[in-house]
């Protein structure tokens, strides 16, 4: 069995997420990290192979990005992906989700997986569809928000979330899985791992290298137009009531709670 992991580099979440107006997208400056979503599916991969139903010949992690997301490549690596191929153009910059979804899947072509697992969601866009535009391409079965996953030759067995509880589906491979953040806990990269990623082979590609049409990728190729972004407006400061004494700090309280209808 071939795994294929998509993976994504996002902005780190101590940085302030803003919208380039220029543009309309997300300003992508600051610190970047792996996608904390896409490191489930890397450990769902990882307990695929340890859990020996099937044999896993190789996990590959994918990820579409700009240069610098090597580093969300070498930290999947570091996880357990034995390689990573690395889609980049710059004809790719503005795509949506649609173009996104045919540019992956034109990327996993070329691989053939039996499987490919992804996060639920990226820690940016938040966007909960990915996997299922990449699967409608494949042409393969695809599921969300799986919790719990048994392999057997040919087939899944998943346990999904769903609005009234769970659901158990059986599902047939090749397919296309989206795996929640309760299937499990991602382990820590080893000191070895992490110094011995940079060294596993990474393939650089570009639009051309994968059969990607430049008409459907990029701004040009998208279907989401982005209307005028404004940034919310600031917060007034708060009020600050010294506790001098009790009686009086109390009074202030309960006139300021009056004032506002509160109680």
């Amino acid at each position: 069995m071939k795994i294929c992991v998509l993976v994504k580099e996002v902005p780190d979440a101590a940085v302030q997420k803003r919208i380039d107006q220029s543009t309309g997208r997300m300003d992508r400056g600051g610190e970047k990290n792996l996608n904390p979503y896409d490191t489930h599916a890397i450990e769902a991969a990882m307990q695929v192979r340890e859990g020996g139903a099937v044999e896993v010949d190789e996990i590959v992690a994918v990820t579409m990005g700009p240069s610098s997301a090597v580093r969300a490549l070498h930290k999947a690596v570091s996880l357990g992906a034995d390689r990573s191929v690395h889609l980049s153009d710059d004809a790719l910059a503005g795509s949506d989700v649609a173009a996104t979804g045919y540019a992956l899947a034109k990327t996993l072509e070329r691989e053939s997986p039996d499987l490919v697992l992804l996060g639920q969601q990226s820690d940016d866009g938040e966007c909960y569809t990915i996997g299922a535009v990449v699967a409608d391409h494949l042409k393969m079965p695809s599921l969300t928000q799986v919790i719990k996953m048994d392999v057997a030759e040919g087939k899944l067995t998943c346990e999904r979330q769903a609005e009234y509880g769970y659901d158990t589906v059986e599902v047939a491979l090749p397919a296309v899985i989206s795996v929640g953040d309760a299937i499990n806990e991602p382990r820590y990269p080893s000191l070895k791992a992490i110094m011995g990623a940079k060294k596993k082979q990474l393939d650089a590609v570009a639009i051309g290298d994968v059969g990607i049409e430049a008409g459907r990728v990029g701004e040009d190729g998208s279907r989401v137009v982005c209307g005028e972004f404004k940034s919310p407006p600031e917060k007034a400061g708060g009020t600050i009531i010294e506790d001098e004494d009790t009686n009086e700090t109390v009074e202030k309280i309960l006139a300021w709670l009056d004032e506002r209808k509160l109680i």
